[in-house]
């Protein structure tokens, strides 16, 4: 495509950052594809990997959704789900509904999953897991979390290549409507023809403000910032603690007999979950659930067990 993927003017250097009303161009058509795929067909397709990399932009900067490997035909009537096997895990990280990570049940829900990660990125500039940021900043749904929409300091999570030029009310709204579809219950989300007409809504409320009309948004200072974020100290003990009981339940799980609770809201908590390089394929669903857990509610009571 002409303009090659949202990924490249998100997250790349070289391409200056995407203005305003082009972002919310993307997020609605995109948000009428997935629409499309899920009621406007004969048969409903589960998409299964909504993310940046697979939404190509046109000369017009029109999206356009690509990567159709995993899709696959919704469920059966009658049905409320398509089962697959729980060990073995397709999607991108990041993105992945979380109840289809530990039950491995496929719904149309888990495509407004990922579309409503993607949407915060698109508010922030910022991809759901950077490695690169401080500790506390590398989930973006963590570090979202702790300045929602209605806060002063959420003006702090938007992207600085927007500079002022977008709409606060709007960006503010987008993030409820995020919110809104990643709860961790899928029957909870709305459908994404809701989701198609609050963005309608939404962006005719921004079209409203024009150019020269737009609020401005001063940089929130760094008293501001860091009012909103954790404190970083290690606490070397927890974590310790957190692996030790991973490895005593592989040990556990290994005889078929394992149960155990975590309960947890540090952050050094979730970077030992982040650290899924050096994990257990079988433990990726269950880690990836307790890391949605904590980024949406802080805190973590999470039962275990044998996969």
């Amino acid at each position: 495509m002409q303009n090659k993927s949202l990924d490249y003017h998100l997250f790349q250097s070289a391409f200056p950052p995407l203005p305003w009303k082009t972002r919310l161009q993307i997020i609605l058509g995109a948000a009428q594809g997935l629409a499309y795929l899920q009621e406007g067909l004969a048969v409903q397709v589960i998409y299964r990997d909504f993310k940046p990399t697979n939404v190509l932009l046109d000369d017009k900067f029109n999206p356009k959704l690509s990567g159709f490997g995993l899709a696959t035909e919704g469920p059966m009537a009658g049905d409320t789900h398509v089962s697959t096997d729980v060990s073995i895990v397709v999607g991108s990280y990041g993105y992945a509904d979380p109840c289809y990570l530990r039950t491995g049940h496929l719904t149309v829900k888990g495509d407004v999953w990922g579309f409503d990660v993607v949407l915060y990125e698109i508010l922030s500039g910022r991809r759901s897991i950077d490695r690169e940021l401080p500790q506390a900043k590398e989930l973006l749904l963590h570090w979202v979390k702790r300045s929602p929409a209605g806060s002063k300091k959420f003006i702090s999570k938007m992207d600085p290549g927007l500079g002022n030029q977008y709409s606060i009310g709007a960006a503010r709204e987008i993030a409820k409507l995020a919110d809104a579809c990643l709860l961790t219950t899928p029957e909870g989300r709305p459908k994404m023809s809701e989701v198609v007409e609050r963005l309608k809504q939404i962006i005719q409320v921004s079209e409203e403000e024009s150019a020269d009309k737009m609020e401005s948004h001063p940089e929130a200072s760094e008293s501001e910032i860091k009012a909103g974020e954790p404190e970083t100290n290690s606490n070397t003990a927890e974590l310790v603690a957190i692996k030790y009981a991973m490895e005593s339940f592989l040990k556990a799980a290994r005889k078929r007999e394992a149960l155990l609770i975590i309960e947890s809201d540090s952050t050094t908590a979730v970077q030992w979950i982040q650290d899924y390089d050096f994990r257990p394929m079988k433990l990726w669903p269950m880690l990836q659930e307790i890391d949605t857990l904590i980024a949406q509610i802080g805190t973590v009571v999470f039962n275990i067990t044998p996969l």
